[in-house]
Formats: C-alpha cells, sequence, structure tokens
C-alpha cells in the first residue's frame, strides 16, 4: 500500500472537523516551502521551561474541553474583543 493510498484511508475516517483542521496544516505547509522562519520555527527546540500545577491543570481543562466540543473560532474570539 502506498503512502497515498494509506492517507486517503485515514482521511475517510475523519471528522469534517479534522478534515478541515489537517487541510488547513497542509494548506499552511505547502505554501511555506522554502520560507527561513518556518524553517527556524520547526527547527527550533521545545519549550522546556517548567510549568506549575495550576497552569497543568488550565492546559488539561482546556484539552477536555475542546474533546467536547467546547471551543470558539477565531471570529467569536474577535467579536467578544471587538
Amino acid at each position: 500500500m502506498t503512502a497515498k493510498d494509506k492517507l486517503r484511508e485515514v482521511v475517510d475516517e475523519l471528522s469534517e472537523q479534522e478534515a478541515e483542521a489537517a487541510l488547513h496544516f497542509i494548506d499552511e505547509r505547502r505554501g511555506h516551502e522554502g520560507d527561513p522562519l518556518v524553517a527556524l520555527l520547526d527547527e527550533a527546540p521545545l519549550d522546556d521551561e517548567p510549568t506549575t500545577p495550576e497552569e497543568d491543570a488550565g492546559v488539561a481543562e482546556a484539552r477536555d474541553e475542546y474533546k467536547r466540543g467546547v471551543f470558539f473560532d477565531s471570529d467569536e474570539i474577535k467579536r467578544q474583543l471587538g
């Protein structure tokens, strides 16, 4: 099975929301080929600063909300901040 065949199988299993996110990722990557800033960011080390228990709890809460579908798109955030 080729990589494209495997990719087609995975795409067929994605939700519409996951497919949109994957498409956005692919579009972003394809549009930045050869971009030195993107290359620099891709090669940058992960942040290794320690986090506090409060930060860890906030991240866990945000991930749980996202998994439940509780999130705002950028347009909603702009409306709230505007």
